[in-house]
């Protein structure tokens, strides 16, 4: 039966990436398993088709949480297609902060600290403002800053430098505090640039690298402490991959742990309760999940032209798809967001703790439904939460729906730093800068005055930043799940490298960051790569 040198679970931000830079040497046999179709429709490409993805089950996994809102369990929506997440998302291009990469230095995980981290940024960027301290030219991502400068997001900002929060022509740099407009990972023709189009495309013609789509995968194969391959489906027969080097689990935060579940790499007792074999007692599998947990302020406006509700509706999406076809101009061209802030929620924190966002746009219920009247939206959440949730099988049967529970504001720091920063956020939008164009707060959130009224908004009203991350940490301690060079702790020849690999939340939007560690993560391995011929 044919075998590869390296099986890799998943074709997401990390996944793309890690197929790209092993599959350099043409010597090593590398396979890349995802679960979604190809990612060739032209909705993933034009920025804004986001709207219509959603709407879909085509590209996007729908998992439901034990966090329930109006009766209904909340859902988390992740990418199913060539580039994961990364072709679904938002667009929103973010490092995170020097200090969240030296805290997992700090932690004991050598390697992973701002020093090694930085240039792998700039290694990943084709920046059109070009290089920079913080700014990378000529890599395989390419970053734009936000086009479409209106008078209400300029009046937003003004708002926030009014407050002492500096204004940054790029808030990725090293002083991550600041207000401005964001930064995509759009290219100049207006075009989304997923993980896949960066690091997949290019490279799809290397005879060593093997792209399979339509695959789940339902457990690694452990035979006498080392993986040996990937047991699944695809169109709905069994399907076994084998190899002879090593498996690397990417697909996600919340897959990755549950395939090691699966696999019998868990808490003892969990693994037992649902009937799993135990292969290796990892207590932290599935845990130290971290996720941001935000809410949508809508505000009202007097000018009809300052709201984009109607840009995507009607006739006005009409003319939006004509401007966007024709010129690559409009709202469809544009990023989920047009300006962010990063704030501290306290004076006397050393470091922002809080991202603030803005839209001129807001929604009305689900993700991709917007009011109709001149309204626009703006959000927060707490950077570094201290809440953590946990993932846990439903059963052994791997059609079993997972118990995913986030756990949010389950901490006194996390209510009492989460209320602040929406009175902070309150303040910017009921500053002088925006009376002339802002009639107010709407009355759904408005109400929310006392931290525990705005904690039950969150609660009730707010929703995942898509965000989760550490349910597979890296670390030294009895509950890390991954050692520094992401070799799964008790089996031999099985990695992890995602979001579930990080051991907190970094400071911002993940993807940048996911794409990042599989950079450093693809040096380690082909540095390991060197052991292979003493084995």
């Amino acid at each position: 039966m044919e075998t590869w040198d390296y099986i890799i679970v998943g074709a997401g931000s990390a996944g793309c990436v890690l197929a790209n830079r092993l599959s350099e040497n043409p010597a090593v046999r590398v396979l890349l398993l995802e679960e979604g179709p190809p990612d060739d429709s032209w909705l993933l490409r034009m920025p804004k088709g986001i709207g219509k993805v959603f709407q879909q089950t085509t590209y996007v996994h729908r998992y439901q949480t034990t966090h329930v809102q109006g009766g209904q369990p909340e859902t988390w929506a992740r990418g199913k297609t060539l580039g994961g997440s990364s072709a679904v998302n938002g667009m929103v291009w973010m490092h995170g902060q020097p200090e969240d990469y030296d805290d997992w230095e700090a932690q004991g995980n050598r390697g992973w600290g701002w020093a090694e981290m930085a240039p792998r940024f700039k290694q990943l960027e084709d920046h059109a403002l070009g290089e920079g301290e913080s700014r990378g030219r000529g890599g395989p991502i390419k970053i734009t800053p936000h086009p479409n400068r209106t008078r209400l997001a300029d009046a937003f900002i003004a708002a926030a430098e009014d407050m002492g929060i500096p204004r940054k022509d790029d808030l990725n740099v090293v002083e991550q505090e600041g207000v401005g407009y964001l930064m995509h990972n759009i290219s100049k023709r207006r075009e989304r640039f997923s993980a896949a189009r960066g690091f997949l495309k290019p490279v799809r013609g290397r005879r060593n690298l093997t792209v399979l789509t339509g695959v789940r995968i339902d457990k690694v194969l452990i035979e006498d402490g080392k993986a040996s391959g990937v047991v699944g489906r695809r169109d709905g027969a069994p399907v076994r991959y084998l190899s002879h080097r090593e498996v690397i689990l990417s697909a996600g935060a919340v897959i990755s742990p549950k395939l090691l579940l699966l696999s019998g790499v868990g808490p003892a007792d969990h693994l037992r309760a649902v009937g799993v074999p135990l292969v290796a007692d990892r207590p932290g599998v599935g845990g130290n999940m971290r996720e941001h947990r935000l809410l949508h302020l809508r505000y009202r406006l007097k000018f009809r032209q300052d709201s984009q509700n109607l840009d995507y509706q009607g006739v006005g999406l009409m003319i939006s798809m004509l401007k966007y076809i024709l010129f690559r101009t409009g709202p469809m061209s544009l990023g989920a967001f047009d300006a962010a802030a990063f704030v501290r929620s306290s004076p006397d924190l050393n470091r922002p703790d809080g991202q603030l966002m803005f839209a001129p746009w807001a929604r009305s219920g689900g993700p991709t439904t917007l009011h109709t009247d001149a309204s626009m939206d703006a959000f927060t959440y707490l950077l570094r939460p201290e809440s953590q949730g946990t993932i846990r099988l439903g059963g052994a049967d791997p059609d079993a729906p997972l118990a995913i529970t986030p756990n949010y504001l389950s901490t006194d720091y996390d209510r009492k730093h989460a209320a602040a920063l929406i009175r902070l956020l309150r303040r910017i939008m009921e500053s002088p800068r925006l009376k002339a164009m802002v009639d107010g707060e709407t009355d759904k959130t408005a109400w929310a005055q006392t931290d525990d009224e705005i904690a039950k908004a969150i609660l009730d009203q707010g929703n995942a930043g898509a965000h989760a991350c550490g349910t597979c940490a890296m670390g030294q301690g009895p509950l890390s799940v991954v050692d520094e060079r992401l070799r799964v702790r008790g089996v031999e020849g099985l990695r992890v490298c995602d979001l579930s690999i990080f051991p907190e939340m970094v400071s911002g939007n993940t993807n940048a960051p996911v794409m990042a560690v599989a950079l450093r993560a693809a040096d380690l391995f082909i540095e390991d790569q060197t052991a292979w011929g003493r084995a």
